[in-house]
């Protein structure tokens, strides 16, 4: 009889040690961003930023983020894409400027560090966000609390930095970088 109270005593301290999950918790989504350099993973923070996080999903489930590129490399600073107009190459004097005024901001004081994903804005406009993102090549912390960051590359930063590495004239990106495809899961 010592053996078997023992044992349930055991599982009991176990069950204290380690709750089981809740069903109603989340599991942790990630999107898996191809482009036309390679793959990358974001590991997205619906905990920092929800309503960033489902606009983003959404927008990759209806192939919003399908043939777009990214338009703007900053070197070693951030690669920037997810405009809508950067579909269509006839339209490169606008790119930057589509998809926007859509999201109220999210900031949080999370450091923009190297990998981090966030949410483009208009100058001078902190409830501006939309479809447009950005991916920190280096750490930011000039811009931590400035802008919504609603992701962290889990995997393939260097794919991240190859297509930072694209030549550039300005900030523009004197290639198109297109993103393929973004699967979330």
């Amino acid at each position: 009889m010592g053996v078997t109270l023992g044992g349930a005593f055991a599982a009991m301290l176990l069950a204290a040690q380690v709750p089981p999950a809740s069903p109603s918790a989340p599991a942790a989504q990630e999107a898996a961003v191809e482009t036309a350099q390679g793959s990358f993973v974001i590991r997205l923070l619906p905990q920092l930023a929800p309503r960033h996080v489902q606009h983003f999903v959404k927008t990759a489930r209806t192939g919003g983020y399908d043939g777009t590129t990214f338009h703007r490399i900053i070197p070693r600073g951030i690669i920037q894409g997810g405009d809508p107009l950067s579909k269509d190459p006839a339209k490169a004097a606008l790119y930057g400027t589509g998809g926007l005024g859509l999201l109220k901001a999210e900031f949080s004081d999370r450091p923009m560090t190297r990998g981090s994903v966030a949410a483009v804005l208009r100058p001078s406009s902190r409830d501006s966000a939309g479809s447009q993102f950005f991916v920190c090549l280096s750490d930011q912390p000039a811009l931590t609390g400035k802008f919504t960051i609603f992701g962290e590359v889990v995997e393939g930063m260097d794919v991240v930095d190859k297509i930072g590495e694209t030549p550039v004239e300005g900030d523009r990106a004197r290639t198109r970088v297109e993103i393929l495809k973004v699967n979330v899961r």
